[in-house]
């Protein structure tokens, strides 16, 4: 059997016999590896595959149709809220729909038969020019608060990490500069990664498929430059743009530089304060704050 994307909580021992993951994030991926095997891609033989839904609809119906090509037996399961009934409902349009089972807040259904080609999605380029993936964020064009925080760079020198890089637009914007040595891209959603390493044609670029959360490189970098994600899931998580700070002010040389950008209502700057010795608020349009935060206090 085959698990295409579980979230962490997934209790997959309920599966019958062998299961094998597909993942296309971190951590879920490594954490996955301990106790199964592991693919990089939706393939399967003889067994059956099974799709958990992403909230990104796209995502969902590319899914859906990678496991229906492969000529086994599908099983989906989804939550309501994340469009599971009305996947239901077009999935009998086009092929047999059986063993429903509605859940608390979802739906589990099998799919066999019928042509799910056109559900096939590929990365596409976005009006400012860029190869972006399927799902991810703000894959339509940069958005306004990077643009703020690319705005605000000066240009930079030494070894930059882009910690959350997605599909590249900050790593690309600071390999502009030629001061800069090396540039690190930390992202955990691998189909994104994949179109950064399309967009980020420089030989002083490395990329990362990591969780920034607990991410760790031995040399220490010049600047880290992030606009670090607020979400998990549906749910606001200011804690997962505090980790971030974190990563990055263990990922800096003493007198290195954090550049971020956050919308205005996130409450960054007790992190920020206790993690560095100076702190500056840049100006920023209105929806949107940028720091400067530099020397990184050491973390016992």
């Amino acid at each position: 059997m085959l698990a295409v994307n579980p979230p962490l909580d997934a209790d997959l021992s309920v599966l019958p016999g062998a299961v094998a993951v597909m993942h296309d994030r971190q951590p879920e991926r490594d954490q996955f590896a301990k106790q199964h095997e592991m693919r990089d891609r939706i393939e399967a033989s003889g067994e059956t595959v099974v799709v958990f839904l992403p909230r990104e609809r796209a995502a969902a119906k590319d899914w859906i149709a990678r496991a229906m090509a492969t000529g086994c037996p599908v099983v989906v399961d989804g939550v309501k809220t994340d469009g599971a009934e009305s996947l239901l409902k077009e999935c009998r349009k086009r092929a047999t729909v059986d063993a429903v089972i509605s859940k608390a807040h979802g739906k589990l259904f099998t799919v066999t038969g019928g042509d799910f080609s056109d559900w096939i999605a590929e990365p596409a380029t976005n009006g400012d020019g860029f190869t972006v993936p399927v799902a991810g964020f703000s894959t339509d064009g940069i958005d306004p608060g990077t643009a703020a925080l690319l705005n605000a760079l000066p240009p930079l020198k030494g070894h930059v990490i882009d910690l959350g890089a997605g599909w590249g637009p900050i790593a690309r914007h600071v390999l502009q500069s030629p001061t800069v040595t090396a540039c690190d891209l930390v992202e955990a959603h691998r189909p994104s990664l994949d179109c950064a390493r399309t967009n980020v044609f420089d030989p002083r670029a490395a990329f990362h498929w990591a969780d920034a959360t607990g991410w760790t490189l031995r040399a220490k970098a010049d600047h880290v430059v992030t606009n670090p994600p607020f979400h998990r899931g549906r749910a606001g998580d200011p804690g997962l743009g505090r980790a971030f700070i974190a990563t990055a002010a263990r990922s800096l040389a003493p007198r290195g530089v954090l550049w971020l950008v956050a919308n205005r209502h996130l409450p960054y700057e007790a992190a920020l304060t206790d993690l560095f010795a100076e702190v500056t608020e840049l100006p920023a349009p209105g929806a949107f704050k940028l720091f400067r935060a530099a020397r990184p206090r050491k973390i016992r």
